[in-house]
C-alpha cells in the first residue's frame, strides 16, 4: 500500500503520528465528471515526488500514518458511516485526520464523527461551487448537499473562492447569513489579512474542494471552474484563515485524475503537505 510521503519520512505508527492520512475513494454521486475514486491513490502516488521541506519547515517530522482506504464500496449513506467509524478514534486521541477524497459529499462524515465530541469549532470551505442545496439529482446527501447539511448541525461554515450558485443558495446564503468571500471579491481586492469574522470559532475543519482552484492549474476536478484562486493565492487565503487558530481536521476532495496528466495529482499531493505545514 502506497503511504503518503514515506520517500521521505518512513510510516509512523499510528500512535506516534500527529497527521493521519485517510484515502476515502468514494464516487456516490458525481454529476459531471467522473473519477475522484481514483483521487486518493493518485496523491498518495504523487507524494512520492514531494521533498520533506515544504518551503518553511519540515511538518512531517511530526508524524504521518496512512490508514488502509475507507470502503466506499456500498450507498452514499453507508460509506458516510465507514468514514464516520474511521475518524472518530483519531479525533479521539487528539491526532489529526487528512482526509483524501473522493467526492465532496464525504466531508459530512467527519464532521459528524467531531460534532460528536465537541461543539466549539467552524468549517473553512475553499470550493468553486457553495454545495448550499437542499438536494441534488434526488440525493440530500450530493456532493451540491454537502454544506447545507453540515450547516445544518449548527455548525458555523465560512466560504472562499465560490464562482458558480443557483438562486437557492443564494437565497440560502442570505438568509442564514452565511459568511463566505468569493472569487471575484479576491480578484478585485485580493485576500484579506483578517479573513474570517472576528466571532468565527478559533478551532476550524478544513475543507478544501480542488475546483476551488483555477481550472488552468486544477482541470482534473469533475466540475472545473474559471476565475478560480491561484496557487500563492490559495496559500494565502489557508495562512490566513488558520493563523491564531487550531486546525482539527482537514480533506482535500474532488481529484479526478487524467491518464497522463500527472500536473494535477501532483498539485493536490503539494497543496496536502502544504496544508499539512500550517497545523501548529
Amino acid at each position: 500500500m502506497k503511504t503518503f510521503l514515506s520517500s521521505e519520512f518512513p510510516q509512523s505508527s499510528a500512535e506516534d503520528a500527529h497527521f493521519h492520512i485517510i484515502p476515502v475513494p468514494m464516487e456516490q454521486t458525481v454529476s459531471y465528471g467522473g473519477g475522484t475514486s481514483n483521487g486518493p491513490a493518485e496523491i498518495l502516488e504523487a507524494s512520492y515526488q514531494l521533498e520533506a521541506f515544504d518551503g518553511k519547515s519540515y511538518p512531517g517530522e511530526q508524524g504521518i500514518h496512512t490508514t488502509p482506504a475507507v470502503d466506499c464500496s456500498g450507498n452514499a449513506l453507508q460509506c458516510l458511516e465507514n468514514i464516520k467509524k474511521a475518524c472518530l478514534p483519531v479525533f479521539h486521541s487528539g491526532k489529526i485526520p487528512i482526509l483524501l477524497g473522493g467526492e465532496h459529499s464525504l466531508t459530512l462524515a467527519p464532521i459528524q464523527a467531531l460534532h460528536s465530541i465537541r461543539e466549539d469549532f467552524g468549517v473553512v470551505q475553499i470550493d468553486a461551487h457553495a454545495d448550499l442545496r437542499n438536494s441534488y439529482e434526488d440525493s440530500p446527501h450530493s456532493h451540491a448537499c454537502v454544506m447545507r447539511r453540515i450547516h445544518e448541525l449548527g455548525i458555523p461554515i465560512f466560504q472562499i473562492g465560490v464562482r458558480n450558485l443557483c438562486k437557492e443558495e443564494i437565497d440560502y446564503r442570505a438568509e442564514h447569513n452565511i459568511s463566505f468571500i468569493d472569487a471575484r471579491e479576491i480578484y478585485e481586492n485580493g485576500i484579506p489579512t483578517n479573513i474570517l469574522p472576528d466571532d468565527f470559532p478559533k478551532n476550524i475543519y478544513l475543507t478544501f474542494d480542488v475546483d476551488g482552484l483555477d481550472a488552468s492549474l486544477m482541470p482534473a476536478t469533475g466540475t472545473p471552474e474559471p476565475g478560480g484562486l491561484f496557487w500563492w493565492q490559495a496559500l494565502e487565503a489557508c495562512e490566513n484563515v488558520t493563523k491564531g487558530r487550531t486546525i482539527l481536521g482537514m480533506d482535500i476532495v474532488e481529484l479526478a485524475p487524467q491518464p497522463q496528466f500527472h500536473a494535477a495529482s501532483y498539485t493536490a499531493a503539494k497543496l496536502t503537505y502544504a496544508l499539512i505545514g500550517m497545523v501548529k
